[in-house]
């Protein structure tokens, strides 16, 4: 079916998606801080007036790309125009006001800061390397001085614990500003950088342990883990997804629309045709897919021939059917799956090509991020609103 032949959405359906583009700096969407403005549509174009509160604000970009990519998602829109503007002072004056109270009185949906960039990590089936790439751009992100948060969604096949080298168990403590104990996350120092994780495995007895949940019991656990888990400061929360598109991922679509999904898939043009099935989950939920990677991509021997065990083109063809880039093709090395058994990942030990492209596809993300800190030139900001967003949003997590 076209996009054309599709109805198109409500202004009141665009609102609701444009709820999802938050400004980092401000804490909040930017259909109630009055920076979305008349909406108009025709012909599979989407028309929306931006007003900033400076013309030259430098989250102007990340902006107009999280509008594109919440907007593109639905199956009518064929492509999204930006009308910018800029608020009168007045305008400014009622922007800074509604922050502060934010601040002060609205408590956020989940305990994961508004500043943090929530990727899951997904696949549409099992057995792609889902985990040994959520474990390896962690470590990364880390080692590039990042606070990185790991959620092992997996609940059924929680392994992150093992392939972080972070076998202890769960401990919950009062918190400041909450009136339960909350649940603090195992940390682990890399260089510069800090991973808290969590995971159903640090709450059984052993790695053995089955747990027999189903539908409601597993969308309840990791409801528990967005809310009750005294994440703190967090730079990016990378989420270890079940394969497949089930009740773990809906949940998570509900609880934390913000959410963009990174898709692996293997070579084979068969997994391909799986994976696509993940990226239709996104765009039905109406959650941004941020990139494909393709692991297990090819075997090098050591006389530097190189095999293509799992055949060829699958993560490049699952990446021009959703529309997003390839950002990576890990090879097959024998290290990445001792470095997960090892609690070691691949990327802190070696300077091999499957760790360089780990690296490479961690620092592209990085790139992709806005830096909130680096947003001195805003000069219509007001600083004290943003120290008060940032403690706030500190307190509630």
């Amino acid at each position: 079916m076209s996009k054309r032949a599709v109805a198109a959405p409500s202004i009141e359906e665009v609102q609701n998606l444009l709820r999802a583009v938050i400004d980092p700096e401000l804490g909040d969407n930017i259909v109630d801080l009055g920076m979305a403005g008349a909406i108009t549509m025709a012909d599979g174009v989407v028309t929306i007036g931006v007003k900033l509160t400076i013309r030259g604000c430098p989250l102007r970009a990340q902006i107009q790309k999280d509008i594109r990519s919440r907007l593109e998602v639905h199956p009518w829109v064929t492509k999204v125009k930006i009308d910018w503007g800029e608020m009168t002072p007045e305008e400014r004056t009622d922007v800074m006001s509604r922050a502060r109270w934010n601040a002060r009185e609205n408590a956020t949906d989940t305990a994961v800061p508004l500043s943090a960039r929530v990727l899951a990590i997904a696949s549409g089936k099992g057995g792609v390397g889902k985990s040994s790439v959520t474990v390896n751009l962690a470590a990364a992100l880390a080692a590039a001085g990042k606070t990185v948060g790991v959620l092992d969604a997996d609940i059924w096949g929680f392994s992150i614990p093992r392939m972080l080298g972070m076998p202890d168990r769960l401990e919950a403590a009062a918190v400041p500003g909450h009136d339960k104990p909350m649940i603090i996350p195992n940390e682990r120092v890399i260089g510069n950088g800090l991973l808290k994780v969590v995971s159903t495995g640090m709450l059984v007895e052993d790695e053995g342990t089955a747990l027999m949940w189903r539908g409601l019991m597993l969308t309840k656990a990791v409801e528990q883990f967005l809310n009750d888990v005294n994440w703190g400061h967090l730079d990016y929360l990378l989420i270890d997804m079940p394969p497949g598109t089930g009740d773990v991922q809906m949940g998570l679509a509900r609880m934390l629309p913000r959410t963009d999904l990174l898709i692996v898939t293997t070579p084979a043009v068969s997994a391909q045709k799986v994976a696509i099935r993940a990226a239709d989950m996104a765009r039905r939920s109406f959650l941004r897919v941020a990139g494909v990677i393709e692991n297990m991509s090819e075997f090098t021997c050591d006389h530097g021939k190189s095999y293509a065990l799992f055949g060829t083109g699958g993560g490049q063809a699952l990446a021009d059917e959703v529309g997003v880039e390839l950002l990576g093709q890990i090879p097959i090395e024998p290290a990445v799956a001792a470095g997960g058994d090892n609690g070691e990942p691949l990327v802190l030990t070696s300077s091999s090509e499957a760790a360089r492209v780990f690296s490479a596809i961690a620092a592209r993300i990085i790139a992709d991020t806005p830096e909130v800190e680096d947003m001195a030139g805003c000069s219509a900001r007001d600083e004290d609103v943003v120290v008060t967003v940032r403690r706030s949003q500190n307190l509630q997590a």
